[in-house]
């Protein structure tokens, strides 16, 4: 049984969840499901499906089921995607599963954030085979000299889903889960016009990308792959602006590793301002677009 396995949904993917398997050492294989081409990431071997869009979630377990079991480690940068995927692989492999890992511990242990990362768990793992999902902020990737070029891989896939469409904002804004600014708001934003003038606005000046909060997300006045938080993305920029964000334990959940926030809210008693480092108590209408007529 080879040592481990990276699966990445996309090159940015690969990118992100190449420190982790660099920190256990050993080798690593990695499997990219969309996008092509070589990649210098320090994998032994690199197999792409050069999928154009990925299948449903139990119809990709049951695809890479066969593939994994001949690794020790399978692990995926955490998402909504790959916990879907990987908790549906692990069940089918009967092995152990470990989400959200932000260092290791030692040997086959890992620590991972609880009750919305109020606390850190040391996980200890038995068995021959496990899965992780892992938060990219603690696995800085080091470059590496070892090209290796993609080699297809056939994966065979049948569920009981399919897709019916699939449909997918494109801009010029750096990935969320990559940018080194980011600029999020909240519900009081009200809604999808204002919430891109204010706080797109601001983004673009900083060549930044934009977050939200789940309540402006469920409202609809943000989009659902820009959710920040502890069932959204989780983020670790240089620079996080909050604005109209009261501070939910789920929400600072997904940001605590960033190394500069910065909150903005009328309201002097929100939570976040025990977490920021910078706070400015003010109506987001006027401090935010004041800041971007100054950048």
């Amino acid at each position: 049984m080879k040592n481990f396995l990276l699966i990445a949904f996309d090159p940015d993917d690969a990118l992100q969840g190449a420190g982790f398997a660099q920190s256990v050492g050993g080798g690593f294989d990695l499997l990219l499901l969309t996008g092509e081409g070589s990649l210098s990431l320090g994998a032994e071997k690199v197999m792409t499906t050069n999928w154009e869009t990925i299948p449903p979630a139990d119809s990709l377990a049951t695809g890479l089921l066969a593939l994994c079991q001949g690794y020790g480690k399978v692990a995926a940068v955490s998402s909504m995607r790959s916990k879907d995927v990987l908790a549906r692989l692990a069940g089918l492999l009967d092995c152990a599963m470990v989400t959200d890992v932000i260092a290791i511990a030692g040997e086959d242990q890992y620590v991972r954030p609880m009750v919305a990362g109020s606390i850190l768990a040391t996980v200890a793992v038995r068995g021959d085979q496990t899965l992780f999902t892992v938060r990219p902020a603690g696995f800085p990737t080091q470059a590496t000299d070892q090209v290796s070029e993609a080699e297809p891989l056939d994966l065979p896939v049948a569920g009981k889903t399919s897709r019916l469409s699939e449909s997918a904002k494109k801009g010029g804004r750096p990935d969320l889960a990559m940018a080194k600014v980011v600029v999020s708001g909240g519900k009081p934003l009200g809604d999808a016009a204002t919430f891109e003038q204010v706080i797109g606005g601001l983004a673009d000046k900083l060549g930044g990308a934009v977050g939200a909060t789940r309540a402006a997300v469920d409202s609809g006045i943000a989009a659902n792959e820009l959710q920040v938080g502890q069932t959204g993305k989780i983020v670790a920029p240089d620079l996080y602006i909050a604005a109209g964000i009261s501070g939910s334990t789920q929400h600072m959940a997904g940001i605590k590793d960033s190394k500069l926030i910065v909150a903005i809210n009328k309201d002097p008693d929100a939570p976040i301002f025990e977490m920021a480092d910078i706070g400015l108590v003010a109506d987001l209408f006027q401090a935010v677009p004041e800041l971007t007529s100054k950048v």
